[in-house]
């Protein structure tokens, strides 16, 4: 026996999901169609590419969690150096209102510069800037998961409901300036 690497173990079941979810599509849709009418119909008939979606969602969010992990990992990382070093600059306990501003400061001064390095880091930024690009993937396939229930409900996209919406500003707009200039002439009459 072989051993595999995640992203083979992550292909399979890929793959073995997409051909039950094609399987099941096939076999379901025609009567599910059948003896479904209005939203229902339209969303049984959908209900594959939301299968496939929670399939990408699922790799995509395996990704974004090993992004997370290492991003967390980093900061408390940071803060453990940080704290250690505070220990052994600090060892007392301060007792009086002096101490505790000078710790204070100690304190601020080492995490200040303890994580503006960690944050200046390439290693950061580079982990960083993937953690948010597997979010806004995310973000992606929840969106076309609902574009797609209300596409079977007969509803508007947000896309759609966001351009009514800069319809109406620019309407609003256009309607004020109207009423700024009727009201200059009828001042001049």
């Amino acid at each position: 026996m072989n051993p595999q690497s995640p992203k083979e173990i992550t292909d399979y079941y890929k793959h073995l999901s997409l051909f039950w979810t094609d399987l099941i599509h096939l076999m379901a849709s025609k009567p599910q169609a059948l003896t479904s009418t209005g939203p229902m119909r339209a969303f049984a008939t959908s209900s594959k590419k939301i299968a496939t979606e929670l399939i990408e969602i699922n790799e995509k969010l395996m990704e974004f969690n090993k992004f997370y992990t290492e991003y967390y990992k980093q900061l408390s990382d940071t803060w453990s150096v940080a704290q250690k070093k505070v220990n052994q600059k600090v060892p007392d306990v301060p007792h009086d209102v002096e101490q505790f501003e000078a710790f204070k400061r100690i304190w601020i001064d080492i995490f200040d510069n303890d994580f503006t390095e960690l944050f200046d880091s390439e290693k950061f930024g580079e982990n960083y800037g993937k953690l948010v690009s597997k979010e806004l993937e995310l973000t992606k396939h929840w969106t076309n998961i609902s574009n797609v229930i209300l596409q079977s409900a007969n509803l508007p996209s947000k896309e759609e409901i966001d351009e009514v919406y800069k319809e109406l500003h620019a309407l609003k707009k256009r309607v004020t300036k109207l009423e700024i200039e009727l009201k200059k002439k009828e001042d001049k009459k």
